[in-house]
């Protein structure tokens, strides 16, 4: 059953509205400039390409799902400046879902939260494909099923690092990375034989202004690693 529903925890190519500063970099352009009418705004790379930052204010950033899903809603987003342990968190937060506990409009409500609060970056649809329609959420609910997520680990792309050495002076003007998160997720549902493990990837377009918290922008296309 739940390889009908691999779209919502899966990465979906995001709504051609994300665009790159780099001619030859097509992939990439959808990835880490999120709408803006095919305007190259560029993301921001991190100092050290590659490797993750410790979490600046981040006081929990649980690389398992379990805490992503809580009481019948979304855990809220963490307070970091590091767009890698953001990305990861936020991908723990998309692959994970109780629909014993949780509605799908308490999903799509704590879900919200995660969005950066600009509008010409924002690409809320990417992240609703995300989620089954009304109508599949209802029967999930009805097998009581629920994913959890272990993050593997999570990384700047390198066509996302090489447009950015080609052209650092596009990191000021929307302050968006590209982070490629894995993880393994876990699905139960009611019959206690059912269940199984995946394997997963997902790459977030993640905002993180200098001096504010990072935000959700959009659910990327998958690019090389």
């Amino acid at each position: 059953m739940w390889k009908r529903l691999s779209s919502y925890a899966s990465g979906q190519p995001a709504k051609r509205r994300i665009t790159w500063a780099a001619a030859g970099l097509a992939c990439l352009l959808a990835l880490a400039l999120v709408i803006a009418l095919l305007t190259a705004r560029s993301d921001q790379p991190p100092a050290t390409a590659g490797a993750s930052a410790t979490p600046s204010g981040a006081a929990s950033l649980s690389a398992t799902a379990d805490s992503a899903v809580r009481g019948g809603e979304v855990a809220d987003p963490p307070r970091t400046s590091d767009p890698v342990a953001f990305a990861k968190a936020a991908a723990a937060m998309l692959w994970s879902y109780d629909t014993r506990t949780t509605s799908r409009s308490q999903q799509l409500a704590g879900m919200q939260a995660w969005m950066t609060g600009e509008d010409a970056y924002g690409d809320w649809t990417s992240v609703l494909a995300q989620v089954p329609d009304p109508t599949l959420w209802s029967r999930m609910a009805d097998q009581e099923q629920r994913s959890t997520a272990a993050i593997v680990e999570g990384h700047y792309p390198a066509a996302f690092r090489q447009a950015l050495a080609e052209n650092p002076s596009q990191i000021t003007k929307a302050y968006i990375y590209a982070v490629t998160v894995t993880g393994k997720v876990t699905l139960a549902w009611k019959r206690a034989e059912a269940g199984g493990t995946e394997e997963r990837s997902l790459t977030l377009a993640v905002q993180c202004r200098p001096s504010a918290d990072c935000s959700l922008v959009a659910i990327a296309p998958t690019v090389a690693p």
